[in-house]
C-alpha cells in the first residue's frame, strides 16, 4: 500500500471526534452531514528536495468540514465549533502539518438536502513508500 494511502488514513484516525461528525479519509459515495472528509488537494502531490540530497513527496489535502443547512446562525456557529475542534486535534496529533486557511462557507446541494461546507487547507511532508 502506498504511504500517501496509509497517511490519509493516519489522518483521518488523529481527527476523529465521535461525538461532533464522521470522519471519511477518502470522499464518500454522498456526502453526509456532520461530517469531516479528507480530500485531495489541486495540487495533490508536489516532489519536493529535502537538502538537495532526496525527492519526497508533499502531500496535500483538504479538509472538508460539513453540516446541515438549517439556519444560517445555527449551523455557522456549530461549523466554527468544528473548525475549532480541528485545528485542536491538528495541534494534538505527532503528524507535523503545514495548515493553510479556511474557505468561506459555501452551500453544498445534493439529493438528500443542502448542507453548509467549508474547507481547511493542509500539507505534510511524505514518503513514496
Amino acid at each position: 500500500m502506498p504511504a500517501i494511502t496509509t497517511l490519509r488514513s493516519t489522518i483521518a484516525a488523529a481527527l476523529a471526534d465521535n461525538t461532533r461528525y464522521s470522519v471519511y479519509s477518502h470522499p464518500p459515495a454522498t456526502p453526509v452531514a456532520n461530517s469531516l472528509i479528507l480530500t485531495p488537494a489541486d495540487p495533490y502531490i508536489v516532489p519536493t528536495i529535502n537538502d538537495r540530497t532526496s525527492v519526497a513527496p508533499m502531500a496535500m489535502f483538504r479538509l472538508q468540514i460539513l453540516v446541515p443547512l438549517l439556519d444560517n446562525a445555527g449551523n455557522l456557529a456549530g461549523m466554527e465549533d468544528d473548525i475549532v475542534r480541528v485545528f485542536q486535534l491538528l495541534d494534538a496529533s505527532s503528524i507535523v502539518f503545514n495548515v493553510g486557511s479556511v474557505s468561506a462557507p459555501s452551500v453544498l446541494t445534493i439529493p438528500s438536502g443542502d448542507l453548509l461546507v467549508c474547507d481547511i487547507a493542509i500539507s505534510t511532508l511524505t514518503e513514496w513508500s
